[in-house]
């Protein structure tokens, strides 16, 4: 017979601490950390604990006593449910201030380098309407918030929004998303509205089945708008009826560009691998960085926060010191974004991605903006970059690498160490992988400047630019 557990303790008036990972802040009870979204230190609360290990606790706040000095008004109606936007209660200073410690914090526990004073971080140009992509999910059940599942109110409503964590079936309905410009959040509502209205179906994940899937925006600098529309057939006319609300939006939106659409009969959203159409427009809209102009496909990968990608990309530049005479491998080149940004300053740059689509991307961009002096390779990088590809192509003298979260390979460390290349610009997502593929670059390199850039305001993430010189 299993016995009861006990149940959790309320931790009355606590003070909350400090910041803690992926949002959420913390406070120390007997010998132990607990975490607890939602609130800014300084706060003073009663806590719920609701998960409790031997040397950490989990828990939410049940009622405040006293809110923080440090403390700011979200802006957001869906701010506590949502989970895109955690620290909207922080001032956009405090904000930075904490990422700028978190960068710092991992690199030290982690990398234990010898480290230069930081620069301080930069922060972003806009911390509102700053992206250029935003996806959205359609669902045939809407997420209800414990406060609405105790009311009358309807419970199967199809919602248009965003998924949330612990209920991968439901979708929070969003209203009114700050995250881009107003005109994406009109878009989505008529399609909404068009599709209740007309008696479409909402896709059902759990069964596989419903017509309306998801919809993505895409916009940029130029002023183009895409918007990719996903769609599940799975009865007859289903196509007719997914034309007519495409037809529909295109009438009511003459401000987009490009409408796109798929008919997606996999158990996931992912479009890498299928096949997309237009509807009305070009399949592609184009994204503006100083002189040049970058094809945004679909399915291609761009920096979501335009503005701030620019000072991202002009650090690693001014980082490697390029005086024109360089060769420079751009490691994990993507659209080969940073390769044609640097090319004007470089002998030649040679780009490697995993994805081939976005190899394809990457040449185009150079022909655009008529660049002769880039070579773009497509493969695993710790297939292709090693010893014999870069006897054939030539030893870098800068690396510029912009890995994903995961950090590089191993073995993609290892050829760089014999590669030696006078400098390498270590851009991340993830300053907590960088500060380990630092430790191993150690025993060669020296970290030389760290710049932190904020890419996304009102969250717990933070872009990190390392620069690294060879020992003498």
């Amino acid at each position: 017979m299993a016995r009861n557990k006990k149940p959790l303790p309320l931790l009355e008036r606590v003070t909350i601490e400090a910041v803690a990972a992926e949002g959420k802040c913390l406070f120390h009870w007997q010998d132990m950390v607990v975490f607890v979204p939602w609130c800014v230190p300084g706060d003073v609360c009663d806590v719920q604990l609701r998960r409790k290990k031997h040397s950490f606790a989990e828990g939410e706040v049940v009622r405040f006593i006293e809110y923080s000095k440090v403390r700011a008004t979200p802006f957001c109606q869906h701010f506590g449910v949502c989970g895109g936007c955690k620290w909207q209660n922080l001032p956009y200073e405090e904000q930075l201030k904490f990422k700028q410690q978190q960068v710092y914090d991992q690199l030290t526990r982690i990398g234990k380098v010898e480290l230069p004073e930081f620069r301080p971080i930069l922060g972003s140009v806009k911390t509102q309407e700053y992206r250029n992509k935003l996806d959205f999910g359609c669902a045939n059940k809407r997420y209800l918030t414990k406060e609405e599942i105790k009311t009358d109110i309807e419970k199967q409503v199809p919602a248009i929004g965003f998924h949330i964590t612990g209920a991968f079936d439901k979708i929070l309905p969003i209203e009114k998303c700050w995250l881009m410009d107003d005109l994406q959040n009109q878009i989505r509502n008529e399609i909404r509205d068009y599709a209740i209205k007309a008696g479409l179906s909402f896709f059902d994940l759990r069964q596989q089945t419903g017509l309306l899937r998801d919809i993505i925006f895409r916009n940029s600098a130029s002023g183009e708008l895409m918007v990719i529309v996903q769609f599940h057939y799975d009865e007859t006319g289903g196509e007719q009826q997914a034309k007519a609300l495409l037809q529909h939006i295109a009438d009511q939106f003459p401000q987009i560009t490009s409408l796109m659409y798929l008919d997606n009969q996999k158990c996931n959203d992912t479009i890498g691998d299928q096949d997309i159409l237009t509807f009305k427009g070009p399949d592609h809209i184009y994204e503006l960085m100083e002189d040049l102009r970058f094809k945004v496909g679909p399915k291609s990968f761009y920096q979501t926060n335009t503005e701030q990608a620019y000072h991202l990309y002009s650090v690693a530049r001014n980082f490697a010191g390029l005086t024109g005479e360089e060769l420079v491998y751009d490691l994990y080149t993507g659209t080969g974004t940073i390769a044609n940004f640097v090319a004007k300053k470089a002998r030649k740059v040679i780009g490697i991605e995993y994805v081939p689509e976005a190899i394809e991307d990457a040449k185009i961009n150079s022909e655009i903006n008529g660049i002769t002096n880039t070579l773009f390779f497509a493969g695993d990088m710790k297939d292709i970059l090693n010893d014999e590809f870069i006897a054939t192509y030539g030893r870098p003298d800068v690396i510029i690498t912009d890995p994903p979260r995961a950090g590089m390979h191993p073995d993609v460390v290892k050829t760089i160490l014999r590669a030696a290349p006078r400098r390498i610009v270590y851009v991340s997502c993830n300053p907590a992988t960088q500060a380990r593929d630092l430790q191993v670059l150690d025993e060669a390199y020296s970290v030389v400047e760290v710049q932190p850039v904020d890419m996304f305001p009102h969250t717990p993430h933070v872009e990190n630019v390392v620069l690294l010189e060879v020992r003498s």
